[in-house]
């Protein structure tokens, strides 16, 4: 027994990795030599401009895509280079789009995917699937279709539906890019209360500098393509976060403005 001196591994590590899109003899990278660690109920965000790898890169965590060279591991368990499978039950991926069934309620689409979750009793389904409608605010509509309801309210069902069948590691791939700004603003509070009551480790690409401040506690930025680390910053602001009076603090507009020199510079380069 070792008792408080157990080092715990990171949730997520990447050394090395690299992804290569080959045609014929040309190799074309997606992004190059990436070496990270993510602990556990961390939330990091990711920022790169166009063609940096980002989406391809949560793709390969999720077991989407292969890697070309390099190791990922989780909580030391490594996957093999090459190595591909369906979404594992303990990582959930949030898309630019819903995703959700057209031809189930808004209901429906959560309960589907608990359902189907062999870790969740059969009979918690329907209270679980209550709860986060709540905690959504879309009690009111759960017997609503897809096409009844606004871009915003589907991707709170997309967030209940990711946060409700309690995966491990959520993934987010610029996941509010279609939303106005009143709905992203009333997503990030939601997602942030819902994330500080589970604590999933979150990664969440994003090309919207002030949207990475507002909500990660890391914040990494890659290089134009084909995607390195250029920085990996510590994101201090205390939490529980009030969206619009950080927003109004110099301390943000600096961290901004930092964010962006560090992209600029990258692309004059």
């Amino acid at each position: 027994m070792m008792g408080n001196n157990v080092l715990h591994e990171p949730h997520i590590s990447l050394r090395g990795l690299c992804k290569y899109f080959e045609d014929g003899c040309v190799k074309t990278p997606a992004f190059e030599n990436l070496t990270l660690s993510v602990n556990e109920g961390e939330f990091v965000a990711i920022l790169g401009p166009s063609g940096c790898g980002k989406s391809t890169l949560l793709r390969i965590i999720a077991g989407l895509e292969s890697s070309s060279i390099g190791e990922l591991s989780f909580s030391g368990l490594k996957v093999g280079t090459g190595n591909t499978g369906s979404l594992d039950k303990n990582i959930a991926m949030v898309f630019q789009e819903h995703g959700l069934f057209p031809w189930l309620t808004l209901s429906g689409n959560i309960s589907f995917i608990l359902e189907n979750n062999v870790a969740i009793p059969k009979s918690k389904v329907a209270d679980i699937t209550q709860k986060y409608l709540a905690i959504v605010g879309l009690t009111d509509y759960a017997d609503f279709y897809p096409h009844q309801a606004s871009g915003g309210m589907k991707q709170r069902v997309s967030i209940a539906r990711s946060f409700a069948n309690n995966p491990d590691i959520l993934l987010m791939d610029e996941p509010f890019v279609f939303l106005d700004f009143q709905s992203r603003l009333l997503i990030h509070e939601l997602l942030l209360t819902i994330w500080q009551e589970n604590k999933k480790t979150i990664l969440f690409v994003t090309h919207d500098i002030e949207e990475a401040v507002i909500l990660a506690d890391r914040i990494i930025v890659l290089s134009a393509h084909p995607g390195r680390i250029i920085a990996d910053e510590a994101n201090d602001f205390e939490r529980p976060r009030d969206m619009l009076s950080i927003r109004k603090t110099p301390e943000f507009s600096a961290k901004v403005d930092h964010l962006i020199s560090l992209i600029r510079q990258d692309i004059v380069l």
